[in-house]
């Protein structure tokens, strides 16, 4: 089967964005779809913005007619900061909006769904963001468009707010502030690996239906990362931490403000320890996953 038009649902965000990238390079003529996308055109005319609401069903089918493969990354903004009074919650957005996403996907007879999901979803998880990407897998899963779903950790790269804000503290700060007690361990995966993991996964038959954990090939604590990170700038600054307990005691009364900068659920989703098993994705992709220290080649600039 021939996949020739791709639509990123989030494709403005960081990992939208490079997913979006990637297919233009796979030969796909990629749209992205964003709340706040223009219509407009890069110069090679095979990367288009259009607009789209995910809570918009009707507005959805509309635009996903013609499109062979949807690729589903969409986030709300200031993610892991939830504001309620906006309407940008998990639920709402990654929820319920991959739900409409489907729905719209199977009217519109789309053939292919990639969805985005996250390390340690499983059943019986409490968290928000969990609890909102089980409710898109499922719908993903049911849909009976064939499928692939990754879980990635944490993902990082030259556009993203996490690491890249320890690169920041890290050039106007004579210390390096850590929440915790920087031993939690995750898997720091390049964002460009991951792209490379839905490209590769749309020319396999052996990635249909599947949903796959990815992650970097290193376990590594935080405070391993952030020394690699600091090796790659080339410098050399103390690691402050603030224990958790603090940091939410701390950014409690936030909450009240309608568009928080930080909150406690934020607090627990950075001390977030989900080590995923990369087998079956290197297994079925043939993947090389890049460690970290050469990930952050682009800090050395």
């Amino acid at each position: 089967m021939e996949l020739q038009r791709a639509l990123v649902a989030g494709g403005t965000g960081f990992i939208g964005s490079h997913l979006a990238r990637r297919l233009v390079l796979e030969g796909y003529e990629v749209l992205i779809m964003s709340r706040h996308a223009g219509e407009g055109s890069s110069a090679a005319g095979s990367l288009r913005r259009v607009p789209g609401d995910v809570l918009d069903l009707k507005g959805l089918v509309k635009t996903l007619r013609g499109v062979d493969v949807l690729v589903i990354a969409v986030q709300f903004p200031g993610a892991p900061v939830e504001k309620p009074r906006l309407g940008q919650t998990y639920m709402r957005v990654d929820g319920q909006g991959t739900v409409n996403l489907v729905a719209a996907a199977k009217t519109a007879e789309v053939k292919r769904i990639v969805y985005i999901s996250g390390a340690g979803t499983r059943p019986g998880q409490r968290a928000p963001w969990f609890q909102a990407k089980l409710v898109a897998e499922e719908a993903v899963r049911e849909s009976g468009i064939p499928y692939t779903i990754f879980r990635p950790s944490w993902v990082y790269g030259p556009e993203d707010r996490s690491l890249n804000q320890f690169a920041a503290f890290a050039r106007r700060l004579p210390f390096v502030p850590v929440i915790g007690s920087g031993r939690t361990r995750v898997q720091p995966l390049l964002v460009d690996d991951l792209a490379d993991a839905v490209a590769i996964a749309l020319g396999r038959e052996a990635a249909v239906n599947q949903t796959y954990d990815i992650g970097g090939p290193q376990t590594l604590t935080m405070d391993e990362i952030i020394r690699t990170m600091l090796t790659a700038m080339g410098r050399h600054k103390p690691l402050l931490h603030t224990p958790a307990w603090l940091m939410k005691a701390a950014v409690a009364p936030l909450t009240l403000l309608p568009s928080p900068p930080f909150s406690p659920g934020a607090v627990d989703f950075v001390l977030m320890e989900e080590p995923v098993d990369n087998g079956p994705v290197l297994h079925d992709l043939g993947l090389t996953l890049q460690p970290l220290a050469r990930g952050l080649d682009y800090l050395q600039a």
